[in-house]
């Protein structure tokens, strides 16, 4: 094997790596392997909470990021195939924070989906009683293209589909929640 070319590819893949490691997601409200506050909770379901999203701030997208979106999914959920909390679209790359609660005052374009509560919103966690802590993936998706095609109707597997065919890198923060 020819010494350049095994150099010039570890170089890559470091470069690749650091640039991935370099996409962050942060947040004041939630942090990694940590309760999720009652502002986080779903009202409704038998749960009782403020189902409020958390402010979220991320940085360092991967170059040619051309739009961001944002994704809440619980694996644990005992349905087969998880649940979807919230999907957010074609958020524009001047945009890198959303403050708690942003609700209807998302940028100009922007399009929150339909969650498997049934509502294009955040809805907040609300795991069966009894249940171990379920896991809430909070994750930042950087695209590459502007927009997706998709509406206020779109479910989960839908968006999470087209994310997926879509993505340049992630960025994930993950809390937990029990009751």
């Amino acid at each position: 094997m020819n010494i350049r070319f095994l150099i010039s590819a570890v170089a890559f893949a470091a470069a690749s790596l650091a640039q991935a490691q370099a996409f962050t997601l942060s947040s004041p409200d939630i942090a990694e392997n940590r309760r999720l506050d009652k502002r986080q909770v779903f009202q409704g379901f038998g749960c009782e909470g403020g189902n409020l999203s958390p402010a979220l701030a991320w940085s360092n997208p991967p170059a040619g990021t051309k739009s961001f979106a944002i994704t809440v999914y619980d694996p644990d959920a005992p349905t087969g195939s998880g649940w979807w909390h919230w999907t957010l679209v074609n958020l524009p790359t001047t945009t890198n924070a959303l403050p708690a609660g942003v609700g209807e005052q998302l940028p100009a374009g922007a399009v929150q989906g339909r969650n498997d509560f049934g509502s294009a919103q955040f809805g907040g966690a609300c795991p069966p009683v009894g249940d171990k802590p379920h896991r809430y993936q909070f994750t930042v998706w950087a695209l590459k293209v502007a927009k997706l095609p998709l509406d206020n109707q779109a479910s989960g597997a839908l968006v999470g589909y087209m994310l997926n065919a879509n993505v340049l890198g992630k960025a994930t923060l993950t809390a937990v929640y029990g009751r």
